[in-house]
């Protein structure tokens, strides 16, 4: 598996696979052709069919400036390797194109270019599924957040710090917004509503409607295309920070608590992005929101005092509730309903913590099994359900406006 450096990352949304992961395939491009005042972008698959709702075409001419720009949408042609298909060109005077790069956007802001494989140079750990974890850590009588350390290093809380600052931040800054998100939807915030509402409200209701809280500040602030954490991605940005902020407030979590759930929240997500998928396009919305939904469920669970067998069982339940979730936002934007879908798996995840410490943690279906059929699912969904707005709700929604 990868080091979490490049499971976590800092970005600005709305789309880690359609904005991020674009932005970063144009810099590198743009680096390797600093002279070239011509280029031609081609989007394949999903990037074309959700690319204008998801700000595609806006990041890549942005990062390829000075330089112009042609971008072509072709939703027609899906790559066979993913469907998060794109291809720069550089341009000529002549109007001839040069040095064809064909890049993949497969999930949380990584890029892979046509060759390279899934499985790369970054891969630290030596194990790749949960169960060898986890069997690392009994025999060692050592807990899933210092085997984190152990082939990450001490360094690696310095890095989730950084993390958890955006992560924060992003919620400071989605609680004092008002009004309409960008986009023809014209969805109005209710981060700061909610907000007021829950100061007068009691203890349990009371971290009920923080949970919800904090987690749409962050998913709006996403949704708008401002700065979040790839957790796994961006659609699925508000889960992880919004249960954590509530959390700290309401547990007084220190900061070296904070940092080792993020850690295992990290190593629960990796797990799935080796195995299965996080990517909408590929697996749908269960590959999103439902990857969220488990890292949460197992952070919580630890941060709650759950054994290895209890935060196993938490992650396995935060995944497999949500299996054969679809990915379909409505008008292409990840808002409707990407949004709420957050808050909801916010508060699922705790509770399926809550479950889980309740047991002794002995289960019959393991956080593996899960993840294996949460992969075979995504390629059994329709193309769909998978992050194009030609199904589901995407298509309910615009049949009712035609």
């Amino acid at each position: 598996m990868d080091t979490l450096r490049e499971f976590f990352k800092i970005g600005n949304g709305p789309s880690s696979s359609h904005t991020i992961g674009p932005e970063r395939a144009a810099r590198r491009y743009r680096e390797k052709h600093p002279e070239a005042t011509r280029f031609r972008v081609e989007l394949y698959g999903s990037l074309a069919l959700t690319g204008k709702g998801h700000l595609t075409d806006y990041i890549i001419r942005e990062t390829l400036k000075p330089a112009e720009t042609e971008i072509l949408f072709m939703p027609e042609y899906t790559h066979p390797f993913h469907p998060n298909g794109m291809k720069f060109m550089t341009v000529d005077e002549k109007g001839e194109t040069g040095d064809p790069r064909l890049v993949f956007s497969i999930g949380g802001g990584t890029i892979l270019e046509e060759g390279e494989t899934r499985r790369n140079a970054k891969k630290i750990y030596p194990f790749n599924t949960f169960s060898e974890i986890k069997k690392w850590c009994e025999d060692g009588n050592k807990e899933y957040w210092e085997f984190v350390t152990e082939y990450e290093g001490e360094e690696i809380f310095a890095f989730l710090k950084e993390i958890w600052g955006a992560m924060r931040n992003a919620v400071r800054s989605g609680v004092e917004k008002t009004g309409i998100l960008p986009g023809s939807i014209r969805l109005r915030r209710r981060a700061n509503s909610f907000y007021k509402k829950v100061k007068s409200m009691k203890s349990q209701t009371s971290l009920l409607g923080r949970i919800f809280t904090y987690t749409l500040a962050v998913s709006e602030e996403n949704g708008s295309g401002g700065k979040v954490v790839t957790a796994p991605t961006c659609g699925a940005a508000g889960v992880i920070p919004g249960l954590l902020y509530a959390m700290a407030e309401d547990y007084e979590l220190t900061e070296r608590e904070i940092l080792r759930g993020l850690a295992v929240a990290g190593l629960v997500g990796n797990v799935i992005k080796e195995n299965a998928t996080i990517s909408g396009a590929e697996g749908g919305c269960q590959a999103e929101v439902g990857s969220a939904c488990a890292m949460a469920s197992a952070m919580a669970c630890f941060l709650l005092g759950g054994t290895l067998d209890q935060i196993e069982y938490a992650a396995e339940m935060g995944l497999e509730h949500l299996l054969g979730l679809t990915c379909d936002p409505v008008g292409g934007y990840v808002q409707i309903p990407c949004i709420e879908r957050n808050a909801v798996a916010a508060a699922r995840a705790f509770d399926s913590a809550i479950y889980c410490l309740f047991t002794d943690g002995k289960h019959t279906v393991s956080f593996d099994e899960v993840v294996h059929t949460m992969g075979e699912t995504g390629k059994d969904l329709k193309s769909e359900y998978r992050e194009t707005s030609l199904g589901g709700l995407a298509k309910l929604h615009h049949a009712a406006e035609c």
